[in-house]
């Protein structure tokens, strides 16, 4: 077997969701070990500008990009991605070889005063980078104040213990495979803080011609949690969604059935909109598709396709 090189961002988090990766495909494949798989860290438009919005440096790819580009150019064999920081329509010529089996999909407040839903009462400020996270948190209290924090998961906690925030609300897998648990407060139930798409899943992709790797991919792949992916990004496709979309979204699977509730907010924030499916995972991207476009007719002219 010649040496595999997997791409990936250089982060303390990234370089955590590589090991996993690594160690899966050293587990799943005999002819794969420790000393024919390669790691090559790459610098994302993400990572380099950390001072400036998202939404003004150009979406939701600038965490891929890169990666995606040094991909399709056979410099790495294997890109490890959050599935959340993925476009929803993929490279033509790139696919999703593996989705790793679930983390936890819930958000969590890293906080040392908030415990608890009535802790978020009264006037607090709470950082964060997301829209959607911003609006969830003021459907709670509409008197929290959500500053616009980025960088990885240290930077944010250091800025809380600065004493600036009185919480930072993040993604569970991320704080939990960075083995910070100790720093959570609270743990958000689905029905107060609807995740993002994609949220607590790993993503491994590669060259569409690449049969070698795409083989070795197959055996890692988590058939559960790729049926879940498909469909909540069945459901971002179909509403045409961008980096400033305020929404959320989560697929799971019980009794064989699978179960899909989104979350969509309006252009200005103002009002939220919400759909639930349910259905055979066979339909799963096809339940996907129905509730954007459900969530597209419920919202009318208060959300317009980017």
């Amino acid at each position: 077997m010649t040496k595999i090189t997997i791409g990936a961002r250089g982060s303390k988090l990234s370089i955590a969701y590589v090991e996993k990766v690594k160690e899966l495909l050293i587990k799943k494949n005999t002819d794969l070990n420790e000393e024919n798989i390669d790691f090559k860290a790459i610098k994302t438009s993400g990572d380099i500008n950390q001072n400036v919005k998202l939404s003004e440096i150009g979406g939701k790819n600038l965490f891929c990009k890169e990666i995606e580009e040094k991909l399709l150019k056979k410099e790495i064999d294997i890109a490890v991605h959050s599935l959340k920081d993925m476009e929803s329509v993929e490279d033509s010529n790139l696919i999703i070889g593996a989705y790793i089996k679930r983390n936890d999909y819930r958000d969590v407040m890293i906080s040392n005063k908030i415990k608890s839903l009535e802790d978020l009462k009264g006037k607090i400020v709470i950082g964060s980078s997301s829209k959607r996270r911003e609006l969830q948190l003021k459907k709670i209290n509409k008197n929290i104040s959500v500053t616009s924090m980025r960088g990885n998961i240290d930077t944010r906690i250091k800025k809380l213990e600065e004493g600036k925030l009185d919480g930072v609300i993040l993604a569970a897998a991320g704080v939990k495979s960075l083995y910070l648990n100790d720093k959570i407060g609270l743990t958000f139930k689905t029905e107060d803080i609807l995740p993002a798409v994609g949220q607590g899943i790993i993503a491994v992709q590669c060259n569409k011609n690449d049969d070698v790797v795409r083989n070795l991919l197959r055996n890692i792949n988590d058939t559960e949690t790729e049926v879940c992916a498909k469909s909540e990004r069945a459901m971002l496709q179909a509403i045409k969604g961008n980096c400033e979309t305020a929404v959320g979204g989560l697929a799971i699977i019980e009794n064989n059935n699978l179960k899909f509730k989104a979350q969509l907010f309006s252009d200005s924030g103002l009002k939220s909109y919400e759909y639930e499916l349910r259905g055979k995972t066979s339909e799963a991207v096809n339940i996907g598709k129905s509730v954007g476009e459900e969530l597209l007719k419920l919202a009318g002219s208060e959300f317009k396709k980017k």
